[in-house]
């Protein structure tokens, strides 16, 4: 899908490499948890060369505000409780409700990476049918908040006995993140890698 093709257009571009400083650099570090001295420089062609990496390019044009919230997100995706195949469940249906086609190629590998086989992947842009359990659960918590900016007091109890309490909360903060950022890059233009798999 080209940019033409969504309706978008690119408003904002990531960083060059001559536009990295100290402060986009330490941005980088905290999500990688390591200094900002050590991040690889842009443009030296490593695996973590921020130049690979749009979504950081772009944030990082506000390194402040990249530092904080990069601390936060790392949270979710590196050291919170809720499992990655749930929260990757959580994130692809945000994709697909915001019609994000960044995050839907980016999370359809994540989730690929952490064992969520394609088929599910396929069923998840069709509805819930074929999901069960703590799956299931989920995915329809997302869809709750997604129509109605709130989870359903029976479906948060259900969230907290089946995940705990923990787990429950940060569904919250995934879900709200992932529509979040969506709303972001689908203003800004961010297009998904090539070779991503299309948005359904």
């Amino acid at each position: 899908m080209t940019d033409e093709d969504s309706g978008m257009r690119q408003t904002l571009t990531p960083l060059a490499a001559d536009q990295w400083g100290d402060a986009e650099y330490a941005a980088f570090g905290v999500l990688l948890g390591i200094p900002g001295d050590r991040v690889p420089r842009a443009g030296s062609g490593h695996a973590m060369d921020p130049l690979k990496f749009d979504i950081i390019g772009l944030l990082a044009r506000h390194p402040a505000m990249a530092q904080a919230f990069l601390t936060f997100n790392g949270f979710l995706l590196r050291r919170g409780e809720l499992s990655p195949r749930l929260r990757e469940l959580a994130i692809l249906r945000v994709a697909n409700n915001r019609r994000s086609a960044f995050f839907w190629g980016e999370h359809a590998r994540l989730a690929i990476d952490n064992g969520v086989p394609e088929e599910d992947i396929a069923r998840l842009a069709a509805g819930n049918a074929g999901f069960a359990g703590a799956d299931l659960l989920v995915l329809q918590a997302t869809d709750e908040m997604l129509a109605d900016g709130r989870v359903d007091s029976g479906t948060w109890e259900r969230l907290v006995a089946t995940l705990d309490t923990h787990a429950a909360m940060e569904l919250i903060f995934v879900v709200g993140t992932y529509t979040m950022l969506a709303m972001a890059f689908q203003t800004w233009g961010l297009a998904p890698p090539p070779g991503s798999a299309p948005l359904p």
